[in-house]
């Protein structure tokens, strides 16, 4: 794994492989890359994963076994950008499976970690000049679980 740049670091606690894998079957672009193993006389059993290094859409993380004293949250959460409702479907089918659906394009995947699946053209509606149409886009995203882009363009033209 390459110095340079930003590489992000998931603590898990026994799962990096596993969801290495997981992150690698779901987005393109991906890759595992090399697995340390903890040695004798370590915090974890000898042989264990230590870490795997894997890229999924092309950015670089690090998983790490690091034990049970840390869990995801969602104040950090990975947005995925979508150009089409078949993307997000696409994104929220793999990512909730054995995880579960939140508000507003949010969700967790089985290991906890937090997603947002949005369209990619969200921001702009919501940026608009004109205030009635960043509150009907504002007001539709609020009622979704997963986005809907039709609904939301239709908020946004008022019809």
């Amino acid at each position: 794994m390459a110095t340079d740049g930003f590489t992000t670091c998931l603590w898990f606690d026994g799962q990096a492989e596993d969801a290495a894998h997981f992150y690698v079957s779901v987005f393109k672009n991906s890759s595992v890359g090399k697995v340390a193993r903890y040695p004798e006389g370590a915090m974890q059993p000898a042989g264990t994963v230590m870490t795997v290094e894997f890229t999924a859409n092309g950015h670089k993380f690090l998983g790490l076994n690091g034990g049970p004293e840390f869990k995801f949250t969602e104040a950090v959460s990975f947005m995925i950008f979508c150009e089409n409702q078949e993307e997000i479907d696409y994104y929220w089918s793999k990512l909730t499976e054995g995880g579960e659906p939140g508000p507003c394009g949010w969700l967790k995947d089985r290991y906890g970690v937090s997603w947002q699946v949005v369209p990619d053209r969200l921001q702009a509606m919501i940026t608009d000049p004109d205030p009635a149409k960043t509150a009907r886009v504002t007001e539709a995203y609020m009622a979704m679980s997963k986005f809907d882009i039709a609904a939301l363009e239709k908020a946004y033209e008022g019809r």
